[in-house]
């Protein structure tokens, strides 16, 4: 365990070094939940026992499986919230059959909404 909590206090050290331009720093576990902490001059990372704080995430020292830098935030999920009165008149609507529908006709499903700049699909609950 003490060598443990050595090797990660030696790779917490070399931290600011190794930065760069990611802008997080993304934890996963060993069930393979990942969660990712904003990089920052403020970021406070600490040990205390078994439990490492970053942030305000924070983790038991025998759950852990890896941390590494990224790009971005790997715990985004890219879903958004749309609604009828988001999408403009230009929008064109498909149903999964391939079938060209209105606003009107939509009811409970699953669509592809092709927008001049996106193509989305969405889900009408």
């Amino acid at each position: 365990m003490k060598k443990k909590i050595l090797s990660f206090t030696a790779l917490l050290s070399a931290l600011n070094v190794q930065a760069g331009d990611y802008a997080y720093l993304t934890f996963e576990t060993t069930d393979g939940a990942k969660a990712s902490v904003e990089v920052s001059a403020s970021l406070a990372l600490t040990i205390s026992g078994n439990t490492l704080t970053a942030g305000s995430q924070t983790f038991t020292l025998e759950n852990l499986s890896k941390m590494y830098f990224t790009a971005s935030d790997e715990t985004a999920t890219g879903i958004e919230t749309l609604s009828a009165a988001t999408l403009d008149d230009e929008a064109e609507i498909f149903d999964l059959q391939g079938h060209k529908v209105t606003k009107d006709q939509m009811h409970k499903g699953v669509y592809i909404v092709k927008t001049n700049t996106r193509t989305h699909k969405i889900i009408v609950r």
